[in-house]
């Protein structure tokens, strides 16, 4: 059965925040961390995984992400820190 990921990535603690959808999170986000994917995370160095959400429907994954969106920053904030606290880069959680 085939993952899909929404997954949220910072420049620091309560830093400039990315919400992106991957269906390989190992490989998205080594992207993220080498500056291999362009755009608005390798612009304002975004490389730091705080939260990310697992759904095995690709429409429920890219539903999810699009609602994200529209969520207040603080929304946004309360998300990660309900799990990550810290704001612990999580890719080696998901690496090993």
């Amino acid at each position: 059965m085939k993952s899909y990921y929404v997954y949220i990535l910072a420049s620091r603690r309560n830093g400039t925040l990315y919400i992106g959808v991957a269906n390989d999170l190992v490989r998205r986000v080594y992207d993220h961390k080498n500056g291999t994917m362009e755009g608005f995370a390798k612009t304002y160095g975004l490389h730091i995984l705080v939260h990310y959400e697992s759904y095995t429907d690709v429409h429920d994954a890219l539903t999810r992400e699009k609602r994200l969106k529209k969520w207040k920053r603080q929304w946004k904030i309360d998300l990660i820190e309900k799990e990550n606290p810290n704001w612990k880069d999580l890719y080696s959680q998901i690496i090993s």
